[in-house]
């Protein structure tokens, strides 16, 4: 890698912001609330869904819920759009509940980042698709997607 791309901080370039958002996909496949919530300001706000998160310590609480409900969680993250200390992203997820209901979540996300690179505004809107389990597209271990797993745009979402 070279000297800039380890520099994710603003302002963004096309190539530290789709780093940035790849780490972001990598950081939340670990599915871990504690190792997610470092990559946000300690007085970070978030609007997920009508939920709205305030601090790590409610990104913590409100992670270890999600994940306690959404089973197989592997997610998929694009670069929509960057300029400055903001970046637009689509991702998918899927995941199965306790019923063993597999879904597809689609969604945006709009980011706002410190001067050090940590994110401080995170605004997501997420749909939710009853999917069969032969419609699964993300097959991968569970952790950080391989990096010869095709992505959104190659998927065909």
């Amino acid at each position: 890698m070279s000297d800039s791309s380890q520099q994710l901080v603003p302002p963004f370039t096309r190539e530290t912001a789709i780093l940035k958002v790849r780490k972001a996909e990598d950081n939340w496949n670990t599915r871990s609330p504690q190792h997610v919530a470092l990559g946000y300001t300690v007085d970070s706000w978030w609007r997920n869904r009508a939920e709205f998160v305030n601090g790590r310590e409610e990104i913590v609480r409100f992670l270890t819920r999600k994940w306690q409900r959404e089973f197989d969680y592997r997610l998929i993250k694009e670069l929509w759009a960057f300029d400055g200390s903001r970046i637009a992203v689509r991702f998918a997820y899927e995941y199965r509940t306790d019923s063993n209901q597999w879904y597809r979540a689609y969604g945006n996300e709009n980011w706002e980042f410190n001067s050090e690179g940590i994110m401080h505004h995170r605004h997501a809107c997420i749909n939710d698709v009853r999917i069969d389990e032969s419609e699964r597209l993300f097959h991968w271990p569970q952790g950080r997607r391989p990096d010869d797993h095709p992505g959104l745009s190659d998927l065909g979402l």
